[in-house]
């Protein structure tokens, strides 16, 4: 069954697979289970939904949280259920779970996989992917869903654009001569934990040593402003939602947003949301707000393209999270949530690798590796050279 996390879909079975679901079983993928999320992945901090009771527990201590959204498959992987997961991520939900749980998480460069099939949550940032405990496990899923879909017009550029076979990157020595920056503006917060904090730069030395340039720091000019100039709201899940339902799920019990209200069947805690998507009529290609939003993603995309041509980048580099895992019930204390400003808005691949433990070295922590679009397979070389290097994962201790 298909749910988003949500009892108003309980037992509903597609017709069909997701692509993306489709070409790891064409593969030979053995699917073992579906996993637990956030219900209709809307928060990034908790994995509670109405379908199954309870909070998914971090593998590596068990009184905190996996992050959001695909925090499930997160848990799964990192307990060793499977060898690897397929997550979501609009803002967060691929890159969150995977530095909570010492996973490596790619958020690839938008378009070169498909999302059809997949519940949305926002279509314009939505991106779905691998998470794995090995950089190569992650990547030989990659090399198969990184493909063009006509059910997703946004990958009409990926047969031309992917790398010919992703598993060429996993070469040792691919950090000499690669010119990365610390992205402050990324994770550079009051609240930023100071165990965290000596992990990164724990991570920049390691860099350094295996023959990067790292350069400290760069900014994103003017992004402020950029953002300043989003006129309008633009609310987008209950259009996308529902054109999801019209297209892939004609024998769902649900048909809308406010099916869902009337059903009375999702977790409380998601309830405002819904009600917030009920009451919107914005419409994602003619709202004004919508139509300038993505007049300042356009303009991000440039600022961050001409910020790392200027200074010859290839990449850049932050925390994934600024804080450590919070005890699960915990919704005070800073969550340091790094991943929702630069991929989402340019579009452009990032990809988060184990980069040590804190809290008496019990808590994962992840390091960030973000890039120009279409740089996946230059950043997948990148993240393998420092696992090689660095060997940071380790089984979680029940």
């Amino acid at each position: 069954q298909t749910t988003g996390g949500s009892l108003a879909l309980e037992g509903w079975k597609p017709l069909r697979d997701a692509t993306m679901v489709r070409q790891v079983k064409t593969a030979g993928a053995i699917v073992l289970a579906k996993s637990n999320l956030a219900e209709w992945a809307f928060t990034p901090y908790e994995t509670v939904s109405s379908i199954l009771p309870g909070y998914t527990k971090n593998p590596y201590a068990l009184d905190r949280v996996t992050a959001g959204s695909s925090g499930g498959t997160a848990a799964a992987v990192a307990a060793g259920f499977g060898t690897l997961g397929l997550g979501t991520d609009t803002g967060n939900s691929i890159r969150g779970p995977s530095a909570h749980q010492a996973l490596v998480g790619i958020r690839s460069t938008m378009g070169l996989t498909s999302r059809a099939g997949v519940i949305p949550l926002n279509a314009s940032a939505d991106i779905a992917g691998p998470m794995a405990r090995r950089v190569a496990d992650a990547v030989a899923v990659f090399d198969v869903i990184a493909h063009s879909d006509p059910d997703d017009a946004v990958t009409a550029p990926a047969d031309t654009r992917r790398a010919p076979r992703y598993a060429d990157a996993l070469k040792p020595g691919a950090l000499k001569g690669a010119r990365l920056a610390i992205l402050r503006q990324a994770y550079d917060r009051p609240t930023l934990d100071a165990e965290v904090r000596v992990l990164f730069e724990r991570a920049v030395a390691d860099l350094r040593r295996a023959g990067a340039t790292v350069i400290d720091s760069v900014r994103v000019d003017s992004l402020d402003a950029m953002q300043r100039r989003q006129q309008g709201g633009c609310n987008r899940f209950r259009s996308d939602l529902e054109r999801y339902l019209a297209a892939r799920a004609p024998n769902a019990p649900i048909r809308s947003v406010d099916d869902i209200l009337r059903s009375r069947r999702y977790h409380p805690s998601v309830e405002l949301r819904l009600r917030e998507a009920a009451a919107s009529t914005d419409v994602p290609e003619t709202t004004p707000g919508c139509v300038s939003r993505e007049r300042v993603r356009a303009d991000v995309r440039t600022a961050v393209t001409r910020l790392m041509d200027s200074l010859s980048l290839d990449a850049m580099i932050y925390p994934t999270w600024s804080n450590p895992p919070r005890r699960i019930g915990d919704l005070n204390t800073p969550h340091g949530d790094n991943s929702q400003l630069f991929s989402p808005t340019t579009g452009f691949p990032a990809i988060t690798v184990p980069m040590g433990y804190t809290r008496d070295n019990r808590l994962p922590a992840g390091l960030q590796f973000f890039g120009r679009a279409y740089d996946d397979f230059k950043l997948i070389g990148y993240v393998y050279d420092y696992e090689q290097v660095t060997k940071h994962w380790r089984a979680p201790q029940f």
